[in-house]
């Protein structure tokens, strides 16, 4: 039963990480810019380069996060248990600028 609702909500992640690449284009774009920006800053510009960095960051785990936490309300708690395992696994692979730190 587990492989087939990992099998399930696999299918639904992956369609919902490809909606959020195509509405959010600009912010992944925007955070791969940022921290080109960071890197490439001289040190006394790198403090706040990397807080523009992680700012963007931040909106984009935040929207990932939205995203998993509205569909699994619709879930009963331990299909909603499944589906966060899920989305986290895939977002932290499709995303890792902003999924490494999802709850």
């Amino acid at each position: 039963m587990i492989r087939r609702r990992r099998r399930r909500f696999g299918e639904l992640v992956d369609r919902q990480l490809a909606l959020f690449a195509e509405d959010h284009a600009g912010l992944v774009r925007d955070t791969e810019a940022a921290l080109g920006a960071y890197n490439s800053s001289p040190s006394d510009e790198a403090e706040e380069r990397y807080g523009d960095f992680v700012d963007l960051v931040d909106t984009g785990r935040d929207e990932l996060e939205e995203i998993r936490d509205t569909y699994a309300q619709t879930l009963d708690e331990d299909a909603a248990d499944e589906y966060r395992l899920v989305f986290n696994d895939r977002a932290r692979k499709r995303f890792p600028r902003f999924g490494f730190e999802l709850d």
